[in-house]
């Protein structure tokens, strides 16, 4: 069974708004029927995605159950804390252990050992380097957008693993190898790493993962009581918990003993920053030192996709401070050092025929430079870049902004060509600014017609009153923003159905209006005929009920006699059957 990308798309949540594609720095979405996926091959789990989608479309995959499994094994399950945690969670670090023991891992450790160790190996190689650019590899993003799309740059990221991962062998050294650990952190990213390297790190849990699992378990923080075991393993970390801090690395990396007039240290944060410092730079003429400690979010991890907190970014970087212990001397020599190679792995950029481009940009309704707007409503930068995903099939054109406008216009216009009542918009300068067909031959003579049709604009900014006789309507349903509704509105020997309405209030107004002078004629006539008809038919039942009544009087002498006879006849019997018996 494949394994599921770190990010996804529940289909039926997206809007189709394009936020993500905008936040996205690699445009690593594929748009189809309207709904937005992630490109895996493309993407390099920054999660940005995740942050800025407002309908909650973009999720993140859980490996809880995996967790959980992993606990049902036997196998001793450890935590590697990521070192923001101090920035999220207001409770000391022995109520946080006495939390995560609650879950079922044997013990907790502090990743920031890993980054220690990673300072220390990244200074001793900038001391024994004569010169060059030099990229850190803490951000699995970072290195990830480097491989894939800055190609040429893959030779200058430091070949040593993330913090994460060397803290994870640094574990696996001090309490054997077949523990297994799992990280927890705010960076979507590590279960990339978790994925890539199960040997070390057997899985990835975000900061809103735990919070779930908490709540899950009906765990109450507040109510835990730690006990004398509820310690980080095997050792609390020092300065390598400044990691989570824009310019944290460098700081760690200054304190292990490194010529801070022979190396420039820079610090960028955002993708977007991390481009622009790469700008023009050829990486074989760097005739200095320089080390640059680059990370995905911007101000550092504190900033990571997955770390839900409403404290402050200064609080954060305050508490995380606070919270961080200093060594008097930083050892010189690693314990622990995972080495990585960051080889070029660049997702193919094809380029299109300028034959290809236009065709695509006419699909758009673009057929000059002029009709590229470079608007981004499509989540794209410009038109080219739109047309380019166009045509590599992860766009539609419904997401050009100006295209589906233009096509409304024209069903909307086609609509009022063929509507046969009157339609007409009128501003609050009693201008008119629509009107069909129908409208201009009800209401305009010949000669007007004539006129209107010759310009450029047609009826577009002449005055309403200059045109129906009822003006007075239109201005009330401006003043009042009240719709106004009149039936058999008489106009010289004509009637008329007017209904006038509000499409921005005070400002804009439109009016249907309908010539039911024909109808109420042909309505008057049925109803003249009716009356006819129903004087005829008065008439025949009057004939009728007189003709019964002269019938029902003859029926009656009948029935009459009839029963006088048959009486008779019947006293006459009786007489005679009273003789026989005497």
């Amino acid at each position: 069974m494949e394994k599921q990308y770190p990010v996804y798309t529940l289909k039926n949540e997206c809007n189709d708004c394009y936020k993500c594609i905008r936040g996205c720095h690699i445009k690593a979405i594929r748009i189809q029927q309207g709904s937005a996926s992630v490109i895996n091959e493309k993407c390099i789990a920054c999660g940005h995605c995740v942050k800025v989608c407002p309908a909650g479309a973009k999720r993140v995959r859980s490996d809880i159950d995996k967790v959980k499994t992993l606990m049902l094994t036997g196998k001793k399950v450890y935590v590697s804390l990521a070192p923001s945690w101090a920035g999220v969670y207001n409770i000391p670090k022995e109520k946080m252990i006495a939390v995560l023991k609650k879950l079922g891992f044997e013990g907790v450790s502090e990743t920031a050992l890993g980054a220690q160790e990673v300072s220390i190996q990244t200074a001793k190689m900038l001391n024994n380097a004569q010169k060059g650019l030099f990229i850190s590899s803490a951000c699995p993003v970072i290195d990830d957008y480097v491989r894939m799309y800055k190609p040429e740059f893959a030779k200058c990221i430091t070949p040593v693993a993330s913090p994460a991962l060397t803290h994870c062998g640094l574990l696996k050294d001090t309490l054997g190898d077949d523990i297994k650990v799992v990280f927890i952190g705010p960076c979507i990213a590590k279960k990339n790493e978790a994925d890539e390297h199960p040997d070390l790190m057997s899985a990835a849990l975000t900061f809103d993962e735990l919070n779930y699992w908490i709540k899950e378990e009906f765990i109450d923080i507040e109510r835990i009581e730690p006990d004398e075991t509820c310690k980080f393993v095997p050792e609390n970390s020092y300065e390598g918990a400044l990691y989570p801090l824009e310019g944290g690395m460098n700081e760690t990396i200054k304190r292990v003993g490194i010529d801070k007039n022979d190396v420039t240290f820079i610090a960028v944060s955002s993708l977007e920053d991390f481009d622009k410092s790469l700008q023009n730079i050829n990486p074989d003429k760097i005739e200095n030192k320089i080390f640059v400690e680059a990370l995905a979010c911007s101000g550092g991890c504190i900033n990571g996709p997955c770390l839900s907190s409403d404290k402050s970014r200064i609080l954060i970087t305050s508490d995380i401070y606070a919270n961080t212990q200093y060594r008097e001397v930083v050892p010189k020599e690693p314990r622990k050092v995972v080495e990585k190679e960051y080889n070029p792995a660049p997702v193919e950029k094809i380029e299109y025929s300028l034959e290809q481009v236009s065709n695509a940009l006419k699909k758009i309704n673009k057929h000059s430079e002029e009709d590229e707007l470079n608007c981004s409503g499509c989540g794209y930068s410009s038109c080219r870049e739109f047309v380019n995903a166009l045509i590599a099939g992860d766009a539609e054109t419904s997401q050009c902004v100006s295209y589906m406008r233009k096509i409304a216009v024209r069903k909307a216009a086609a609509m009022l060509r063929c509507m046969p009542s009157a339609v007409v918009i009128v501003d609050s300068n009693m201008e008119i600014v629509e009107a069909n067909d129908a409208f201009e031959h009800m209401f305009l003579s010949e000669e007007m017609y004539e006129v209107f049709a010759s310009r450029q604009n047609g009826m577009t900014g002449a005055c309403i009153d200059r045109i129906v006789t009822f003006p007075e309507l239109f201005k009330s349903a401006l003043d009042t923003g009240k719709d106004i509704h009149q039936e058999h509105y008489a106009i010289d020997d004509k009637l008329y159905d007017i209904s006038i309405f509000t499409i921005e209030e005070n400002e804009l107004v439109g009016a249907v209006i309908a010539d039911v002078t024909k109808s109420e004629m042909d309505r008057s006539k049925i109803a003249q005929k009716a009356r006819e008809v129903i004087t005829k038919n008065i008439a025949t039942v009057q004939e009728i009920a007189s003709l019964l009544g002269e019938h029902m009087v003859e029926t009656e002498l009948l029935l009459n006699s009839i029963a006088e006879g048959y009486e008779r006849a019947n006293k006459g019997t009786n007489v005679t059957n009273e003789g026989d018996k005497n």
